[in-house]
């Protein structure tokens, strides 16, 4: 099998390929190496590529296979993309900021620990909006990512590294965060499958903190399957972190495999009125009633849910998340670790001058804006008042999953954007993520799977369901990726272009 065959495999084929021995995990390693040489410096989805250690990895998966030892995990030897906001002792974490720069952490987030236990070969660190804020991925440091089905786009934001990755075939798997949309847009924009898992469903330890009440780390990978296979690896309760949930991982794997087989009979489906209207691109809405008659056609009951208070999650949403972010962003002061500008003066000024040179343009906006709003005679008007709206958009989602099993909607208001479309204008970056936000504020889960193409580009449906209700949105997920994928020949992603150099 060539090389280039290797890069288009599932992970679950990947995986049940190696654990055959009919090919090495060292081959399959070597040959995402290879492809990521032949085509990052143009796509630029990875900020730092661990060639020898990824090798060395997998090599000891081959070891133990040929030992004859079961496989750590039904990923062993499949490589993956992890996202540059997850601590990793043997490799730099930037979380795309300067500030820090060539930072190698003390330890492993629990989501790196848990990939490394299960033998799943960490191929290096990807691109990211700065300390995940941003919706382009042109908000990092060190360059923006471009999206492999036209580098003159955006792939989404904040984890563009990690879902470009997936659609240039330099990884099967990836790792993302998704504080306001930022696993589900670049999925939507790429043409692959990101999942929100429920708040706490996934460790935060080692996550480096954008919004602590908000963020979640997620998989990111070209199938629902495979994205249920990671799922079921990162998951479950972590002691080490005080939001996890110490309850079982749903069984996504199960639920994935049921819902391929194409029959969501008896299922309820919310379809939410104020998503998917005015303001949507149109060929957008076109897929997205694309998408709704597929589902009517594999069994499912569509019922129109209304829930009011989404219209005000996103005003809600950028006021809650930078008023973290300036909590969380604090510490980066140059006195304990990071980036240290020494101009021979006071603390203080050190201070300033090293947050002045660290911090790009959208964290120091989103740090001042969240000063502001929780400042003296202004947080009650500003903060508790978005804490309050976060509230009735919980209500919305618990009394719309009374009446329905999951809800769906467009994933994004429109297609990839081109590169410098947007990042002078902050209010039309953020409403990238008007259709994802109030998943995040609720706390509930919800994946992103693709749906077809606009105008030549990814587009994504959004399928969402209750907290720790993940089982049921695999099934309805799978089921229909399963119809789609037959109805067009084959994934959305394997028409994507070939990057050229």
């Amino acid at each position: 099998m060539s090389a280039t065959d290797l890069t288009r495999l599932s992970a679950a084929d990947l995986a049940g390929k190696i654990h055959s021995r009919e090919i090495s995990a060292v081959e399959v390693a070597q040959a995402h190496l290879d492809r990521i040489a032949a085509v990052d410096d143009t796509v630029h989805a990875f900020l730092h590529v661990a060639g020898e250690a990824a090798l060395a990895s997998a090599a000891m998966v081959d070891e133990r296979l040929a030992a004859g030892t079961a496989p750590a995990s039904p990923l062993a030897g499949v490589p993956l993309a992890l996202k540059d906001v997850f601590t990793t002792v043997d490799m730099p974490t930037t979380a795309g900021s300067k500030i820090l720069e060539g930072w190698r952490p003390p330890y492993d987030a629990t989501v790196t620990a848990r990939l490394r236990a299960a033998g799943i070969t960490i191929l290096g660190k990807t691109n990211m909006d700065e300390f995940a804020m941003g919706s382009s991925t042109e908000y990092s440091a060190y360059g923006p990512t471009r999206n492999p089905w036209d580098t003159n786009r955006v792939p989404g934001g904040s984890g563009g590294g990690s879902a470009a990755a997936l659609a240039a075939f330099e990884a099967p798997l990836a790792i993302g965060t998704d504080t306001g949309g930022s696993i589900r847009q670049p999925a939507a924009f790429t043409g692959t499958v990101g999942v929100k898992p429920t708040y706490g469903g996934v460790s935060r330890y080692g996550l480096i903190a954008c919004a602590s009440s908000l963020d979640q780390g997620g998989p990111c990978a070209r199938t629902v399957l495979d994205a249920a296979l990671l799922h079921e690896v990162i998951g479950g309760w972590d002691d080490r972190d005080s939001t996890s949930i110490d309850k079982p991982v749903p069984s996504v794997v199960d639920a994935a495999r049921i819902g391929a087989a194409g029959d969501l009979s008896g299922l309820r489906v919310g379809v939410v009125r104020e998503l998917g209207g005015e303001g949507y691109q149109p060929g957008v809405r076109s897929s997205y009633e694309d998408a709704l008659r597929q589902l009517e056609k594999l069994g499912a009951e569509l019922v129109e849910v209304s829930c009011p208070h989404f219209e005000y999650g996103l005003a809600a949403y950028y006021l809650i998340l930078p008023s973290e972010v300036s909590s969380n962003l604090a510490r980066f002061d140059a006195m304990r670790y990071g980036l240290r500008v020494d101009v021979g003066a006071s603390a203080e000024e050190v201070m300033a001058a090293t947050r002045e040179a660290g911090f790009g343009p959208e964290a120091k906006r989103r740090i001042i804006l969240g000063t502001y709003a929780l400042s003296s005679g202004y947080y009650d008007a500003y903060y508790g008042q978005a804490q309050k709206v976060r509230t009735l958009i919980s209500r919305d989602f618990a009394a719309a999953f009374e009446q329905v099993d999951v809800l769906v909607s467009p994933t994004t208001p429109t297609t990839a954007f081109p590169i410098g479309d947007k990042v002078d204008d902050p209010l039309a970056m953020y409403l990238n993520d008007l259709a994802t936000i109030p998943t995040n504020l609720a706390g509930t889960a919800a994946l992103s799977v693709p749906s077809g193409l606009a105008d030549g580009l990814p587009v994504g449906l959004q399928v969402m369901a209750p907290a720790l209700g993940e089982a049921v949105m695999y099934r309805v997920g799978a089921a229909y990726e399963a119809a789609r994928n037959a109805e067009d020949g084959g994934p959305v992603i394997s028409r994507v272009p070939e990057v050229s150099a």
